[in-house]
């Protein structure tokens, strides 16, 4: 098994297929092992939540399955902390036998990172063995740091699965993204949680039927963990810790004030509170949002990361209800950028009323995810004639083939500079998306959406 004479800390080398690790019926022997890390998947099938990405025939169900002829390619898994990123690794390395080397972004330098390469090279030149090269929090990795993997990336000396919970296009250079595929795993879902539980309830690996849950139990604790995964396991652990029979919803909400611990900006406190802050600017709880806000700065928490995610809530909760949230948001992430803390905390805190005091509305998130399960869906159909590029031979020939009326109508030449012409296809005829909640700016946008379906003859 490969050793590197490195801090232990800083790099895991995992033997995946040491008999030792693992008794007679494949359950971890370390029983003292976190119940998240004993109730990894050991399969594709074990997988909750990430169907998309998992179908025979896509990118990272090849790689999992080592499917011949396949060329292995490396991938970064965008998503959400606890639905499973380091079990899609740790299966790519497992059902193919490579061997899986896991670095540790916060703690491992160029150094660490170079001998790590040099090992896999060895591996795959001498003994013929691929090796998979899991990092974790990759957004943390300097320019410098990520400069150094590009050579393995493209020579294919690793095959690096690298994970992060930040929108990649911001935190990783654009030559390792072009040399790799982008995947965005999705959140779990209540369902995924509760069955998630279900399992470690009664697996041997799990708590194997020593702590029988309530029918509220379950319930409390995946209202608790939302949308992840590991902690709905960390907090079943501490629950069934604190009963030897049946576990109820007290024990739950015991065990969870009791888990709770100071923001730690590396660990799941990280998650927990930026998650606070956000759903306080939704609520419309100033208060709470600076409040939440105060706790990321003490804790050293990069501004821009909070900046980027007032950009975000900016368009998903507030929306056109005030327009000129997005702009403040903006500006914001703009000005942190320039200025730098410690007076990027005065910028962020105006940001942070700013939308939290804001009318709010979803209803521009909510039709573009319509539109996309609509086009993911099959939903699409051909695009009216009339709209087709006229000087394309296509449009020509269209318009001879079906003799329908090709004339496009300019909109700044009709009364009140709207075109009363179909717009959709077809198939989807009618169809609305974007729907004014009737809030703030929205409440003008209603009026006048009325007068433009009118004149569009929409009903």
């Amino acid at each position: 098994m490969f050793r590197v004479p490195l801090r232990a800390d800083t790099i895991k080398n995992v033997d995946l297929f040491s008999d030792s690790a693992l008794a007679d019926n494949g359950t971890p022997k370390d029983t003292h092992a976190p119940l998240a890390v004993r109730m990894r998947p050991r399969t594709v099938g074990e997988v909750l939540g990430q169907d998309h990405l998992l179908l025979p025939g896509r990118p990272l169900r090849r790689l999992i399955d080592g499917e011949e002829g396949a060329a292995p390619v490396s991938v970064f898994l965008w998503g959400p902390p606890g639905i499973g990123k380091t079990t899609l690794a740790y299966l790519c390395a497992q059902n193919t036998k490579r061997r899986f080397v896991e670095i540790s972004a916060v703690q491992a330098g160029v150094k660490e990172l170079r001998a790590v390469i040099e090992s896999a090279k060895e591996s795959l030149y001498v003994d013929g063995r691929e090796t998979v090269l899991f990092i974790d929090e990759v957004h943390r990795f300097s320019k410098t740091q990520q400069d150094a993997l590009l050579p393995a990336v493209e020579n294919r000396w690793v095959i690096l699965i690298a994970a992060t919970t930040e929108n990649p296009s911001f935190s990783v250079i654009s030559p390792l993204l072009s040399r790799s595929l982008l995947l965005t795993l999705h959140p779990l879902e209540k369902k995924d949680i509760m069955a998630l539980l279900d399992r470690a309830v009664h697996d041997p690996r799990g708590l194997a039927g020593r702590a029988e849950p309530d029918s509220g139990a379950l319930e409390a604790i995946a209202d608790l963990a939302g949308n992840d995964g590991r902690r709905a396991l960390t907090l079943l652990e501490a629950a069934a810790a604190r009963t030897a029979g049946r576990l109820t919803a007290a024990d739950v909400e015991a065990a969870a004030d009791t888990y709770a611990v100071r923001y730690d900006r590396a660990g799941d406190q990280h998650y927990n509170v930026i998650s606070a802050f956000i759903k306080s600017v939704r609520g419309s709880d100033a208060d709470a949002a600076l409040h939440y806000l105060a706790r990321m700065l003490e804790a050293g928490e990069d501004p821009r990361f909070i900046a980027r995610r007032l950009m975000i809530s900016a368009s998903e909760d507030i929306g056109l209800a005030d327009p000129s949230a997005l702009q403040a948001a903006t500006a914001a992430a703009q000005a942190v950028a320039l200025v730098g803390m410690p007076e990027a905390r005065i910028i962020l805190a105006q940001a942070t009323v700013h939308l939290a005091t804001a009318p709010k509305s979803n209803r521009v998130y909510v039709a573009v995810n319509e539109a996309i399960a609509d086009v993911r869906g099959g939903k699409t159909g051909t695009v009216p004639v009339h709209l087709w590029d006229k000087t394309a031979k296509s449009s020509q020939a269209a318009a001879a083939q079906t003799g329908k009326n090709t004339e496009y109508k300019y909109a700044h030449d009709c009364p009140g500079g709207i075109a009363r012409q179909q717009y959709l296809p077809d198939e989807i005829a009618g169809r609305t998306y974007y729907r004014p909640s009737g809030r703030g700016y929205e409440a003008k946008i209603t009026e006048w959406l009325a007068g433009i379906n009118k004149a569009l003859g929409k009903k």
